[in-house]
């Protein structure tokens, strides 16, 4: 069942029918604020920080689902109803969710009566504003009551959610006008505040929860809105919210606009306050002054869609399919901009509570966001490397309000270095930037270690090359990619965190093979940096480091049909025919044969063939084969998951580009294709049913052929996922690749892929590439022209900032 429609012309997602198979959600912000909103308006907003600066309450796997957000009530002559329809749930004579790139609309109507709300966080501003239209649609006047609605977090949601004997003793707001001001704490440690406002007088107002549900009730039925009066309370202590109240009257066809604004305050220390207890309200009055019309409001909205324009006209495919130019063209860089801004950190299966930035996960993210802002790439490699520990072992994650490793999960994950080169590479073929490379960094950001970047790259490489296992393959330390892989963890204690518990690598001899293809990878990248650098002797040690790698991942990595996976603690093979489950696995196939290791002896062919053989199935490719039925305390984390959901056998759709770049290495178009279409959500709307999740944007996982219900998605929005299919696509697919020299184009297409248009903005420059593909064949670029001219090879070179460029490609 489809529960709405793709609008491409308007870049939206437009939902009919509000009970979706889970909350189908959107992100607000781009930079500094940020907010989550569901279809039916829920969710929460945040300063920088979801754990640390989060302004609004939501409550995560709760009853009902989805509960807590920005909430309009509407009690029409004894009526009650939402335009988001959630909470009261009141049927409504027509409903409609437009989710946009960084701006929800929700219009919903009832009894001659419309509300329109767009939601969205304005540029450069630390603010959710909703501009509320009421229209009469009805042919007679329409007298009404308005209730907003949100609940204040008190700023830590970690002990929002746990410290009640201070939390209920400490909540505290102040009322002027139409602001509310929530400023829990501020008298003390903290020296910001949130206020909620709206642009008109208001006739009445709550902040105290129980005064406005009643204290047994719950959002779908506040004792306030039902009676149709405000209580006026002030809270002190307990469960602070903001609510305004407004009486309205209507003629037929008459609309009235209003504005609410939910903002974020910092004051310095010396200037808090206006006078003993006041809060300083001089820059929140400045913000709201910003937007106190619907005409600025307007003019800011339209400022919004100017800034998506430009990011989203720096790709565009036109390529005759509509299903692939809407994910390459509007969703996939969307999805990508927000897995750059939020890591893993905040999604509606991420409380944002446990978790930061990921140091390998910022890295990866960058590939798909840093050909649109390329100044923010460089600035987010250079906080991730400044994580980093003199050895180039690094932070696990780090926090994004301090920039600091989290000390909670540390470090010890022996993949996470060498994403560093992967990151920097990325930015510099995108920017032609060299100069990042001498840009001072701190080790584990103590000031005065700084080093240049390039130091950090080359303790990244070495991380890798001063820890190899008895085999010469890369010991694995706590993990590598799969954190659920625990080859050295032993653990039997279910109070413990499979990732935090003690990291028992003193004798090791867990290997990865995964790590193995991945340092072939970026250590050939740091070989040819060092030789554009002048740096050849460095790049000579580097080469015979990853050249000794290739001959120990094909005389001790090679299982007969397929890469091993890793060994053991004990030295024994994980993903081997010898294996009693998990015979074999998808990381080490992807990573080993995109690296091409064994290619021009048929390795290659053999892995990817497995692949296909053992771990592919309608969904996609599954992790391993066959699903662990049985604990595997060697293993850890992955063998306590039910068979095919998650790690054990679920379709962690992250790695499945891996083989589909490896397809290409073999220049199997059409084979990779079909893996791409298998996990690409515009082509998985129709069986929204069974998936679940957004129809829009990519998951994390989708449960495995030995799952309970194969085909069922969870983890959406927030993965790697969504950078490794955009690097897949666009790089290897659609074959336009950056390079320090200019567009290397190499397109590994569907032998029934025929043409292709794409237009590319790099370095300045406007490449308008046409890609014929007269013969049907997968890969080979028979000719390539510039303008008119012939080139010689397949490296379209820079051209002028501001140069219009005709690139004309043919297959054969």
């Amino acid at each position: 069942m489809k529960y709405g429609h793709f609008d491409d012309k308007a870049r939206e997602y437009v939902i009919e029918n509000p009970r979706t198979p889970w909350p189908w959600i959107n992100y607000l912000g781009n930079e500094d604020f940020f907010s989550l909103i569901s279809n039916t308006a829920g969710g929460y907003s945040f300063y920088k920080d979801a754990k640390f600066r989060r302004l609004t309450r939501y409550r995560y796997n709760g009853v009902p689902m989805d509960a807590g957000g920005r909430y309009f009530y509407i009690n029409d002559n004894g009526t009650v109803w939402n335009p988001g329809w959630k909470p009261v749930k009141t049927e409504l004579d027509s409903y409609e969710c437009r989710h946009g790139m960084n701006y929800t609309r929700i219009i919903g109507e009832k009894n001659g009566l419309r509300a329109d709300m767009l939601f969205f966080v304005p540029l450069n501003t630390h603010a959710e504003v909703t501009k509320l239209t009421l229209t009469n649609i009805g042919d007679t006047p329409k007298t009404f009551k308005l209730f907003s609605f949100i609940e204040w977090c008190l700023w830590n949601a970690a002990t929002d959610m746990e410290n009640f004997q201070r939390n209920f003793s400490t909540g505290e707001v102040e009322v002027d006008g139409s602001t509310i001001y929530h400023k829990t704490e501020y008298k003390e440690r903290r020296n910001h505040y949130a206020f909620y406002n709206v642009n008109v007088p208001v006739d009445g107002f709550d902040t105290d929860r129980e005064t406005f549900l009643g204290l047994y009730n719950g959002f779908d039925e506040p004792q306030t809105v039902i009676a149709g009066k405000p209580g006026n309370s002030v809270a002190h202590g307990w469960s602070p919210v903001a609510s305004h109240y407004m009486e309205m009257t209507l003629r037929p066809g008459e609309s009235r606009d209003l504005v609410f604004m939910l903002g974020y305050v910092e004051n310095e220390q010396d200037d808090k306050w206006e006078s003993k207890g006041v809060i300083n309200k001089t820059k929140a009055r400045e913000m709201m002054a910003r937007f106190d019309t619907a005409d600025k409001v307007d003019k800011a909205f339209d400022e919004l869609r100017a800034y998506w324009d430009r990011l989203l006209g720096i790709f565009s495919l036109d390529s005759g399919d509509e299903r692939l130019d809407r994910m390459v063209n509007i969703w996939n860089q969307y999805q990508c901009m927000i897995t750059f801004c939020f890591s893993r950190s905040a999604s509606f299966f991420e409380s944002g509570i446990g978790r930061g930035m990921g140091f390998r996960d910022s890295n990866q993210d960058l590939v798909g966001f840093v050909h649109q802002i390329p100044e923010r790439a460089r600035q987010r490699i250079i906080d991730i490397a400044s994580t980093q520990f003199p050895d180039g072992g690094c932070y696990h994650q780090y926090q994004p309000l301090t920039k600091r490793g989290n000390n909670d999960i540390g470090g010890g994950f022996n993949d996470d270095p060498m994403w560093l080169i992967f990151g920097t590479i990325a930015y510099i073929k995108e920017a032609g930037d060299m100069s990042i490379l001498e840009a001072p960094v701190p080790f584990d950001n103590v000031p005065g270690s700084e080093v240049p970047l390039m130091e950090h790259l080359r303790v990244s490489f070495n991380h890798v090359v001063d820890n190899l296992g008895p085999h010469g393959l890369p010991l694995i330390g706590r993990a590598d990619w799969n954190d659920c892989l625990n080859l050295n963890c032993f653990s039997n204690d279910p109070n413990e965190s499979f990732q935090t518990t003690e990291n028992k690598t003193e004798g090791s001899k867990a290997e990865s093979l995964m790590i193995a293809g991945q340092f072939v990878i970026y250590g050939q990248e740091y070989v040819q940096l060092c030789r554009r650098l002048g740096l050849d002797d460095e790049a000579d040690r580097a080469q015979a480091c990853v050249d000794a790698m290739k001959e120990a991942v094909r005389k001790h990595g090679w299982d007969g049909e397929w890469f091993l996976r890793a060994y053991d603690y004990y030295g024994n093979k994980v993903g081997s025919h010898e294996n009693k489950e998990g015979k074999i696995f998808i990381e080490s196939q992807g990573w080993c044969t995109m690296a091409g290791i064994g290619l021009e002896d048929g390795l290659v062919e053999k892995s990817l063939d497995s692949v296909k053989k053992y771990l592919d199935c309608e969904h996609g490719i599954v992790l391993n084969h066959p699903a662990f039925t049985e604990y595997v305390m060697e293993y850890g984390e992955i063998s306590t998951y039910p068979a095919g959901y998650k790690e054990n056998a679920g379709i962690f759709a992250h790695n499945n580009p891996w083989v589909i770049i490896g397809e290409t290495v073999l220049g199997r178009g059409d084979r990779a294709w079909e893996y791409y279409r298998k996990i690409c959500p515009a082509y998985l709307e129709d069986k929204s049913d069974l998936h679940k999740v957004e129809p829009y944007v990519y998951c994390q996982m989708t449960a495995g052929k030995d799952a309970f219900r194969p085909g069922e998605a969870k983890n959406s929005w927030l993965t790697g996922t969504a950078a490794w299919n955009w690097y897949a696509i666009t790089q290897f697919i659609l074959g336009i690749r950056p390079g320090y020299d200019g567009l290397e184009i190499d397109p590994c297409i569907p032998s029934d892929c025929r043409h292709y248009e794409v237009t590319r903005r790099f370095r300045g420059a406007e490449y308008r590439i046409t890609v014929d593909n007269p013969d049907g064949v997968c890969r080979g670029v028979k000719s390539l022209m510039l303008n008119g001219s012939p080139v010689e090879g397949n490296v379209v070179p820079v051209r002028p900032e501001g140069s219009v460029n005709e690139v004309r490609v043919t297959l054969g």
